[in-house]
Order: C-alpha cells, then sequence, then structure tokens
C-alpha cells in the first residue's frame, strides 16, 4: 500500500489506533511489535518491541511472547495492525481452543487467519529455534509444529486493508455505519 501501513488513515484515525481501541481491552497488558523509529506510535502510549530478527510476523509473536514472559503472563494474543475491527469476543473464543495447550488460530468460515492467534508462552523456545533452523517463517507451520487449534468465528468477522482497494471498502463500510 505504500507508507507505513499501521499509520494509514481510516476514518480519521490509523489503522494501528483503530485495532488498539477495538482490542485493548480484552487483554490486561497491550505492545506493539514494529521495526524502525518506535517515536511514531508515540501516540499510544504503548510499549513498542522491535522485530530483531526481520523475519515477519512470526518474529513480532517471538518479541511478544519475550514480552508476555517478563510481564508474567502465560500466554500472547496476537493481531494484525490492518485489521481494524477486532471481534469483541476474540479473546475468549481463542482462550477456549487454546485449552489443550497449543497454539490457536482463528478462522472465519473457509477464511484461515493465522494471525489473529493465542501464543502460549510456553511455545517460546520451540519459536526461538524454530526461527534460527532456516525454516520458512510461516505461522501456520509453526502452529502447527506446536499442535495449534483453530477458533472458529463466523463468517465476516475479520476485515484486513492489504491494499489500497481494501481500505476503501473498509472506509465505506464504516461511512454506512456512522
Amino acid at each position: 500500500m505504500g507508507g507505513d501501513k499501521a499509520l494509514m488513515p481510516l476514518g480519521g484515525r490509523p489503522l494501528v489506533q483503530w485495532v488498539a481501541d477495538s482490542f485493548g481491552p480484552q487483554v490486561e497488558n497491550l505492545a506493539l511489535s514494529a521495526n524502525g523509529d518506535a517515536g511514531r506510535f508515540g501516540f499510544l502510549g504503548l510499549p513498542v518491541l522491535p522485530d530483531t530478527l526481520g523475519q515477519g510476523p512470526l518474529a513480532g509473536v517471538l518479541a511478544g511472547l519475550h514480552w508476555a514472559a517478563v510481564q508474567g503472563a502465560t500466554a500472547l494474543v496476537s493481531v494484525p495492525c490492518d485489521g481494524p475491527f477486532v471481534p469483541p469476543d476474540l479473546v475468549p473464543r481463542l482462550c477456549l481452543a487454546a485449552e489443550g495447550g497449543g497454539p490457536a488460530l482463528s478462522q472465519s468460515g473457509q477464511d484461515l487467519l493465522p494471525t489473529y492467534a493465542l501464543w502460549p508462552t510456553t511455545c517460546l523456545p520451540a519459536l526461538q529455534s524454530f526461527l534460527m533452523s532456516g525454516a520458512k517463517p510461516r505461522l501456520r507451520d509453526f502452529a502447527h509444529s506446536q499442535g495449534n487449534t483453530w477458533a472458529a468465528f463466523p463468517e465476516g468477522s475479520f476485515a484486513n486493508a492489504n491494499t489500497p482497494q481494501e481500505l476503501n471498502a473498509l472506509a465505506a463500510r464504516l461511512a454506512a455505519l456512522r
């Protein structure tokens, strides 16, 4: 989409602000995984966790798991910065799906959404090894190696802005609600 996706405007606010506002009430602590100048997210008042490996979303999960472990948390829930409308029951559904002890990833109808996931902090050593192994750093591959489950959500529960067209569609959806 060009530029910093997290800072793309939607309804007069950056996408990441929408995510923080809809996801923040569901968790005890909130942080942002991002590379580059952390100051650009200062308006959020959140800790910014750098992805030191530069290997995509899984490296962000690794940074988040380190942070969560220091906080004394037993799990980390991840959401993408380009999904402004986080389902209000995301965390409870993921927790129920993760009762077996492994990661829980989201599914909406036929759509698999591995960036909306719960990651037990016990996955931390295995994730470090996985990322250092040279394997392609795919969320689904790592989650599968840890015996993941899927949390089912109604079709259409998630909307991401991966393209300018999708961002425009979200803006139209938001305008229709107002």
